[in-house]
């Protein structure tokens, strides 16, 4: 893999935000979990997200995430940077997250807005800033008002950024005025949040990208990250089409990590697609759709699981 130059960024610049490998009985699968994180830097990611969303926190034990952090920290951590999910709808529980994931060596920690609480904007700021205070990580705040149930509004994100801890933002609000104010406004560093919308985002000014799809298309993203990056429009466009379908395949049918999961295994990256409830596997009905994305995107996915 080439030399990336975004490296020096503290969240890098194309984070895969990684499932979380189950053994067939459901437990975490630490072995698969350190394969799979060398795969995808050696494949081109400069940085991981390690039980967020995808990653299937909500379902994760304490004990379980600290230990998911150590191992991605020792099996890639000199080579990407690693970024603990650590956030919760409990401002104290968030903040133990935070100190278990310093103590797990994490170089930074992604922390989602509450959620289901819906508190006010005050409630948000001062979550955010007790978790700030709690460890010396820096804060990728994850603003995603579909799950969380509130949105982070601009005011309140202007105030947030004035924190030295609180450095960047995963935009999952698909609201292209909110982040303008937020790209023309602070020192953060922005990412897309929403794989589809990694090329607009980064036209704008964003950095990168917190990534789904790019568990089975690593290259194609580590490609357009750095077509916009270094200003070649044209080439980044013709690499957002080409994933456009790929990107469709994982994110619009099923759950992502129910997805990612189920086609990672079809390719044979990992050695079953098990996840805990509440999620469950899909019926075939249910992965027809995904495959049919991925027929689109040129992908034969044979009857022995091999991408032609």
């Amino acid at each position: 893999m080439a030399d990336i130059p975004s490296r020096t960024l503290p969240f890098g610049s194309l984070a895969t935000a990684m499932v979380t490998p189950f053994t067939a009985d459901g437990a975490v699968d630490l072995d698969t979990t350190a394969a799979l994180a060398t795969r995808l830097v050696d494949d081109g990611c400069d940085a991981l997200v390690v039980s967020g969303t995808t990653g299937e926190t909500s379902t994760l034990e304490d004990a379980e995430k600290e230990e998911l952090y150590r191992v991605v920290v020792e099996t890639v951590g000199d080579r990407a940077r690693v970024i603990a999910g650590t956030g919760t709808n409990h401002t104290s529980h968030s903040v133990e997250m935070a100190r278990r994931a310093q103590r797990a060596g994490a170089h930074a920690q992604l922390v989602v807005t509450p959620y289901y609480n819906k508190p006010s904007q005050a409630g948000v700021l001062a979550h955010f800033e007790e978790i700030a205070a709690a460890s010396d990580l820096p804060i990728m705040i994850y603003d995603i008002p579909g799950r969380s149930g509130i949105p982070i509004t601009t005011e309140t994100m202007l105030r947030l950024a004035e924190n030295p801890r609180i450095s960047a933002l995963k935009d999952a609000k698909a609201d292209f005025a909110a982040v303008t104010r937020v790209l023309a406004s602070t020192d953060l560093d922005v990412y897309s949040g929403d794989d589809g919308l990694t090329l607009p985002w980064m036209a704008a000014g964003a950095v990168g990208v917190v990534s789904v799809s790019a568990h089975v298309a690593t290259a194609g993203f580590r490609a357009l990250v750095d077509a916009a990056s270094r200003g070649d429009l044209a080439e980044a466009r013709r690499l957002h089409f080409e994933l456009d379908p790929v990107i469709r395949a994982v994110m619009t049918h099923l759950p992502g990590a129910v997805s990612a999961k189920r086609i990672l295994h079809l390719t044979g990256v990992l050695p079953n697609a098990v996840v805990r409830l509440p999620l469950v596997e899909p019926t075939e009905s249910e992965l027809a759709p995904v495959l049919a994305d991925l027929a689109e995107a040129g992908w034969d996915l044979d009857g022995t699981g091999q991408r032609a």
